[in-house]
């Protein structure tokens, strides 16, 4: 077991023989404390929302022997990677005196905030860089973008050197042609919850109601006629789909009256159709670096220049894990 983690044992792990993996386990509770639900990661089934229950080996209790159990997942492995690249950027945003020297891709966009292939879903492969252009020519049609697109396992020293959060954490270029590079993520990680009800209702999740309540007025109904007034006061800041579903009960109100309550008008009664919480008697959420993985990856620089640039790249990797930790909600 590693008791300290140094420059020389980290650059001992990225040589051919060295480390497997490192790993990280930490167990959580809920904020408000040991009573209080969670809401883990909500997904989509049909029209439904629906949270991801599955079977895993792990003990009820801390001490306990391992058993096969009933699982809810908190945070999946893409969204633990988003947290990790989350405070990378904003501490390259803050100007951290050595994270801002990470390289990167960065798109920019008039009137907003510059985005990099740290913030961007696909890293630097993600449509955002390929649609963008350098000077007055394609990215796509770029030397030096041509060149990440044409690194492999073999050499990925041009990936390296522009996005190396692209080789770490994982990424693919999908929609190419022909010679698709793909990298697969040397760092996953996880959150998940044992269920504190271990019976058949235990995945069965009660409904939650929600409410809104309008002290100046319960109810507020208007004529078609100011209904459409105010939405057409209101049409620059409300959603397409939004404005064709009101239009739709202004059209069908005729002659009489129709609820307000679209354009946050008026209390909203109680209903049960929401997802509730979760109960869980252990929350672990676990980290897991491959130094085996990043041993497959080579970048023309020799057999020593290869294991300091995985151990570079293990180092980037470990910096935004610690960060995450330090975020933890």
């Amino acid at each position: 077991m590693l008791e300290q983690l140094t420059f020389e044992s980290l650059l001992d792990a990225c040589r051919p023989g060295g480390s497997s993996v490192l790993t990280a386990r930490t167990e959580l509770v809920p904020a408000a404390g040991e009573q209080a639900g969670i809401a883990p990661a909500r997904y989509v089934r049909g029209r439904d929302g629906a949270y991801a229950f599955e079977k895993r080996f792990a003990a009820l209790g801390p001490g306990e022997a391992p058993v096969p159990v009933d699982a809810v997942v908190i945070d999946s492995k893409g969204s633990s990677l988003n947290r990790i690249e989350e405070p990378l950027s904003n501490a390259i945003r803050d100007n951290d005196p050595l994270i801002a020297l990470t390289p990167r891709i960065r798109v920019e966009y008039e009137g907003l905030e510059p985005v990099t292939c740290l913030d961007l879903p696909h890293r630097a492969f993600d449509g955002h860089i390929r649609a963008g252009s350098v000077g007055d020519k394609p990215v796509t049609q770029h030397p030096d973008y041509r060149a990440i697109r044409n690194s492999t396992p073999a050499n990925a020293r041009p990936l390296l050197e522009m996005s190396p959060i692209s080789i770490v954490l994982g990424s693919w270029d999908s929609t190419r042609k022909s010679h698709q590079v793909r990298f697969r993520s040397a760092l996953v990680g996880e959150t998940i919850g044992i269920l504190a009800d271990q019976s058949g209702n235990g995945t069965e999740i009660a409904p939650r109601g929600a409410a809104r309540f309008d002290s100046l007025a319960p109810s507020v109904r208007l004529s078609a006629e100011d209904m459409q007034a105010l939405l057409d006061a209101q049409k620059e800041e409300l959603s397409p789909g939004n404005i064709e579903s009101i239009q739709k009960e202004i059209n069908a109100a005729k002659g009489g009256t129709t609820s307000a309550a679209a354009l946050v008008l008026g209390s909203i009664p109680p209903t049960l159709n929401g997802l509730g919480f979760v109960s869980c008697r252990r929350i672990i959420r676990t980290h897991v670096l491959s130094f085996a993985a990043l041993r497959q990856i080579r970048f023309d620089l020799g057999a020593d220049g290869d294991a300091v640039a995985r151990s570079l790249l293990a180092a980037l990797a470990l910096n935004g894990l610690a960060r995450s930790y330090a975020e933890v909600t």
